[in-house]
């Protein structure tokens, strides 16, 4: 074999190695950083939207101004402030906390938890005040309390009506964490700019990319279409003989 077939070869090797690797570590970092947020932002959420739908102002008056913030402004705009604002805060520096936020991975899913739980609050918020008042004058009948009402009929009742709009917020999650790259972070984008600028190769980098984003998303909505089918499994019709 030619000299320089050989060397060729040998750096197309390198090249698809290093490459490889470069995508994993952002494929990696994409994963902990939407799973993370969106976990906690569920978490946050539930009881932030039974709040929400609180008749007392002093009650929901908080939460409306939390989620109308967060979903009034740009997730970029709030992970500028987050990212350089806490570093602003005095005798942070000098605190446990310093440890914590001066990695960029920990500011940016601050930021990103916070988006996701004001609009996931108001996506459980729609679902809830969405409950049939038949359904909820029966558990009344039935001598339920609240908390019992909520934990067994209001809250999975609202969960099968809120799956579908959670999925949208689930895919413009990881979508909007190509973000993430702004702050440093490797993600995804972040590892196509590193082998743009090591490689010169803008398109193969992006494209490749795309596709990693393309082939995320399909597996999200293949779950949950997966996850409302069984949801709503006992609305379907009763086959007879």
């Amino acid at each position: 074999m030619p000299e320089f077939i050989a060397e060729w070869l040998n750096q197309n090797e390198i090249f698809t190695a290093m490459t490889m690797m470069e995508y994993w570590n952002g494929l990696v970092s994409t994963v902990q950083l939407v799973f993370l947020s969106l976990l906690i932002g569920l978490v946050m959420a539930v009881p932030l939207a039974i709040m929400r739908t609180s008749k007392n102002p002093m009650v929901s008056g908080p939460v409306w101004l939390y989620t109308y913030i967060f979903r009034g402004t740009p997730l970029l705009i709030q992970l500028y402030i987050i990212y350089y604002g806490i570093a602003q805060i005095p005798g942070i520096q000098e605190t446990f906390w310093w440890d914590i936020f001066k990695e960029p991975f920990y500011p940016a899913l601050l930021a990103f938890t916070l988006n996701t739980a004001a609009y996931t609050t108001e996506i459980i918020r729609g679902a809830i005040n969405a409950t049939p008042n038949g359904e909820i004058e029966a558990a009344k009948a039935y001598g339920m309390s609240w908390f019992m009402r909520m934990r067994r009929i209001i809250l999975p009742s609202a969960a099968r009506r809120a799956v579908q709009a959670y999925s949208n917020e689930v895919i413009f999650m990881l979508h909007s964490s190509a973000i993430a790259s702004v702050v440093t972070i490797v993600d995804l984008t972040g590892a196509a700019r590193n082998i743009y600028s090591r490689f010169y190769a803008p398109f193969d980098a992006f494209i490749c990319v795309a596709l990693i984003y393309m082939v995320l998303t399909f597996m999200l909505v293949f779950a949950f279409r997966k996850l409302e089918n069984h949801l709503l499994r006992h609305q379907r019709p009763v086959g007879g003989s």
